[in-house]
């Protein structure tokens, strides 16, 4: 999920209209003076004397040839095309380059959290209803709620039966990753196993902004409540009028909250990880948040607060791989579905092999994002996003490992067959059936996943996330009379003398016992 939900307000027309005429005009500088024989880009921008703006996409609507444009007549729409590159005209350094993500200003987000994370230390739960009057808007008599306390909220019945399908899916899903106690005797006498305990107090993000997201209560929730944490505790902004999205209570009640902290941003995360006279302090911190969360989560788990966090989060991505068996009208759905979450947002298609008809992609992407709510937020995310033109499925997949994205969907023919050359990604997509929304809310699969490259090292959120495991020995005193000679030696090897001393001394006296 992205970073950017709880920040992206959506502004006046007026302010639309600006942004579309500075897109625009950044468009057309990278036309002019950053073409290149491997990569285009151009946004262009046009106004009809009657009629809101619209947002739309096409790739060949402007630009004809060198560096020409075709007349422009007047409309009510707005066209801004993918970069596109071919991958085998590229060195391995214009690669590495493509890669990279947008790079985060970030000495200048921590200097601006790092006052806000004292400050609640300091204060507590006066510092977080101040910050939560000046970003939110909102004065509050208390910051926490007992979820216990709290009235069962009232949802039309076609939205509670679906939350009830998300639950039931994602609890399945996480409830199959309890793991199984194994015991292994490596020499006899010598027995070894490792045995799970939950995580006792866990802290659970939720962003607020544009867009509610009661699917990250769900899928943060559920398994916290799997694995038996004991304090569970929500943090999410509150409503305009200081209540508590009703479809996220829901969710918290099903999947066993135990508070709810009326809070975002930074000062949410630092009253987690600090505790307040009224927020519990917990021991881990998890959720996707803006960079300034993501920057609170980061201080405070190398801070003297001892919290952990889940993983380093980034804007929202995916990379869509497609052949010519796609269909055009869902590769532009699932670019959309991803663009849509914010400006930030990274989208990338990988076009495998010969035959894909470029054309009825782009003219599905105009028609859909020209219908879409959110379609500015969409229309800017696809302005620094690109196209990577493969000669097959292995270089295609050689490069989306390269990327390691947070969302992969592989729609070709017999999808099924590349999942076994996948190495890096969040969370993978087979086939043309299987939508990124079906993973974001109900078939069963995290999403709070690792972006930014992430996929490299972490893993989503799971089962795993909220225990921690214990290691467990016991030897017989026939296995440390096979098993201690060889540690004594190791330990003199390391001139460690009371590590081989514990040893021996037990070794005598199994010997003099042997000898009596």
């Amino acid at each position: 999920m992205s970073y950017h939900e709880s920040t992206i307000k959506a502004g006046p027309s007026s302010a639309y209209s600006i942004l579309l005429v500075v897109m625009s005009f950044v468009a057309f500088n990278q036309l002019v003076f950053s073409q290149s024989s491997a990569s285009s880009s151009f946004c262009s921008w046009s106004q009809s004397t009657v009629g809101p703006l619209r947002a739309v996409a096409s790739r060949q609507l402007l630009f004809k040839g060198h560096r020409g444009f075709l007349p422009v007549t007047r409309s009510n729409t707005v066209r801004c095309a993918m970069k596109s590159y071919k991958l085998s005209d590229l060195t391995q350094t214009e690669v590495d380059n493509l890669k990279a993500r947008p790079r985060i200003d970030s000495a200048s987000i921590f200097s601006t959290v790092q006052p806000i994370v004292d400050d609640v230390r300091s204060r507590g739960d006066a510092a977080v209803k101040d910050y939560t009057l000046r970003f939110d808007k909102v004065e509050l008599e208390k910051i926490i709620e007992k979820v216990s306390d709290l009235p069962d909220p009232e949802l039309d019945e076609a939205v509670r039966e679906s939350f009830d399908v998300a639950y039931n899916n994602i609890y399945a899903f996480h409830a199959a990753q309890i793991p199984v106690e194994k015991v292994v005797e490596n020499m006899k006498g010598v027995r070894c196993k490792r045995v799970a305990r939950s995580i006792s107090s866990v802290g659970l993000y939720v962003p607020g902004g544009t867009a509610v997201l009661p699917s990250t209560a769900l899928m943060l929730s559920i398994p916290a409540q799997i694995a038996g944490c004991k304090t569970i505790v929500l943090a999410t902004p509150p409503s305009s009028d200081g209540s508590i999205c009703k479809e996220v209570l829901y969710c918290a009640k099903k999947a066993g909250v135990t508070h709810i902290l009326k809070a975002g941003g930074a000062q949410a995360i630092a009253a987690m990880a600090w505790g307040t006279a009224s927020c519990p302090k917990v021991e881990k911190i998890y959720g996707p948040g803006n960079q300034y969360v993501t920057a609170a989560k980061m201080i405070l788990q190398n801070s003297e607060a001892m919290v952990s966090i889940d993983m380093p989060a980034g804007p929202s991505e995916v990379l869509v791989i497609a052949d010519k068996y796609a269909n055009p009208v869902y590769i532009a759905s699932d670019l959309l579905s991803q663009a849509e979450h914010g400006p930030d947002s990274q989208v990338v298609l990988v076009i495998a092999g010969d035959g894909v008809d470029i054309k009825a992609i782009d003219e599905e992407i105009s028609k859909q994002c020209s219908a879409l709510p959110r379609g500015e937020f969409a229309l800017k995310a696809l302005s620094h996003s690109f196209t990577v033109f493969a000669r097959d499925m292995v270089e295609a997949i050689t490069f989306s490992n390269l990327y390691a994205p947070e969302h992969l969907i592989i729609n070709v023919q017999d999808a099924e067959k590349w999942e076994s050359f996948v190495e890096n990604a969040g969370s993978v997509f087979l086939g043309q059936w299987t939508p990124e929304s079906v993973g974001d809310y109900a078939s069963g699969t995290n999403h709070v996943l690792p972006t930014y490259g992430y996929a490299r090292m972490y893993s989503g959120v799971s089962l795993d996330s909220f225990l921690k495991y214990i290691t467990v020995q016991s030897l017989t005193e026939e296995g440390l009379a096979k098993l201690g000679p060889h540690v004594a030696t190791m330990a003199e090897v390391e001139g460690l003398d009371a590590h081989k001393r514990a040893v021996t001394l037990r070794l005598q006296d199994i010997k003099a016992r042997q000898v009596a």
